[in-house]
């Protein structure tokens, strides 16, 4: 199937079975299951003078889901939580009815010496009969989560469920994120192993959908649920991910998600008015954007 040519300045295009953007949001597809927003962190070199440090910052109306593939980063949270994560584990951060954290170079690693960084952070909308849940804070070890291989091909469930495995992240909705690597040329064939809307992420490396290739950096979208049959080059990277979508629209603006605007709007208030929750231990602030 041929390449219609639609491309739109986000650099989202339609090849037919598939769309094909640069990260999410973009135009032509807001969520892919329940997820809302991947935001590619580097890769880069960190060190001296110039390391990770984001200030304090709020959320409502998700869960944020850190996944680290090179170097490390410090979680603190106004909930109490001091968490480092390490390349493969998972942080996973319920926002609900709001919370605020940070994100640093942890200070083990501010030695003078450079390393690299690369990794993702996930926001996944939470249900609307739990988007004013109390927040909560999960850490999940590599080492704990589901990993199989097929031929030369290694695969690992990050979050929710897929291929007859359940990951212990604890979501709240049908979903999945699923790490895979290759070593060969291998037919990736998801049909009967994931439910709901697919996205893949090529992380390095490349595929063939649609008599195209597509190359790292782009994800693509299938048009049909739980029906996706690509060709995965030699050594390449993916990250798996979607699931059920919901029905109802989902609202944006800055770090707050939430099907009615009204608790946006509180939300925004009470971060300007610092009667947002807030951490103990650490006093930076980054104001609302205008």
């Amino acid at each position: 199937m041929s390449n219609i040519g639609l491309i739109i300045e986000e650099r989202s295009r339609d090849i037919g079975d598939f769309i094909v953007g640069r990260l999410i949001p973009f135009r032509k597809k807001r969520m892919i299951g329940p997820f809302i927003f991947i935001d590619h962190m580097g890769p880069t070199v960190l060190g001296p003078k110039h390391y990770m440090d984001v200030d304090q910052h709020p959320h409502i109306g998700l869960a944020t889901l850190t996944f680290m593939l090179e170097g490390e980063l410090v979680h603190e949270d106004s909930l109490g939580t001091h968490q480092v994560i390490t390349p493969g584990s998972v942080n996973w951060m319920v926002a609900g009815k709001g919370v605020s954290h940070t994100e640093r170079t942890p200070n083990h690693l501010r030695n003078g010496k450079q390393f690299r960084a690369h990794g993702y952070q996930i926001w996944v909308a939470l249900p609307k009969h739990l988007e004013d849940m109390a927040p909560s804070f999960h850490h999940v070890e590599e080492e704990k989560l589901p990993q199989w291989i097929d031929g030369s091909t290694q695969f690992k469930l990050v979050a929710g469920e897929g291929y007859g495995h359940s990951s212990p992240v604890p979501v709240h909705s049908p979903l999945f994120m699923i790490e895979i690597t290759t070593k060969d040329e291998y037919l990736l064939d998801t049909r009967g192993q994931l439910k709901g809307e697919i996205g893949i992420c090529i992380v390095s490396g490349s595929i063939y959908a649609c008599e195209e290739e597509i190359s790292a950096g782009n994800i693509l979208v299938s048009k049909v649920e739980d029906i996706c049959k690509i060709k995965v080059n030699a050594n390449t990277h993916l990250l798996l991910f979607g699931g059920e979508s919901f029905s109802e629209e989902r609202h944006i603006y800055w770090n707050f998600v939430s099907t009615d605007k009204k608790a946006i709007e509180h939300a925004k208030e009470q971060w300007k008015n610092r009667t947002f929750p807030m951490m103990d231990n650490d006093q930076s602030y980054v104001p609302l954007p205008n």
